[in-house]
């Protein structure tokens, strides 16, 4: 399994263009094969975490050249954020525990 961790700050201008472009990326990603789930987190001070994770390298790839997916990486270098960063990182090892009943980390995506 690939993890992406995506930081990141957005600009005054990054509005309800930006926040259509997320969504619509979201839900095209989400029906993408080898997508497995998305979380993200907002700090106090503004800084964005987004934690996505992919089946494989291959899945991933097709991901990220997706001509739709790319353009939104355009406008968002241009307009939407102030800063980025971008960890690309393999799982190596995965433990998990869950009570009875209670639903694993990804949900009922995986």
């Amino acid at each position: 399994m690939i993890v992406i961790l995506f930081r990141s700050m957005l600009t005054p201008e990054a509005g309800t263009d930006y926040t259509e472009t997320s969504d619509s990326l979201f839900a095209r990603a989400s029906e993408w094969p080898g997508f497995v789930a998305l979380k993200s987190y907002t700090g106090e001070d503004g800084e964005r975490l987004t934690v996505v994770w992919w089946k494989d390298a291959a899945t991933l790839r097709t991901w990220r050249e997706d001509p739709t997916h790319a353009d939104a990486q355009a406008r968002g270098r241009e307009r939407w954020y102030q800063w980025y960063e971008m960890d690309v990182a393999e799982i190596v090892r995965e433990s998990r525990f869950s009570r009875a009943g209670e639903r694993d980390r990804f949900g009922p995506a995986i």
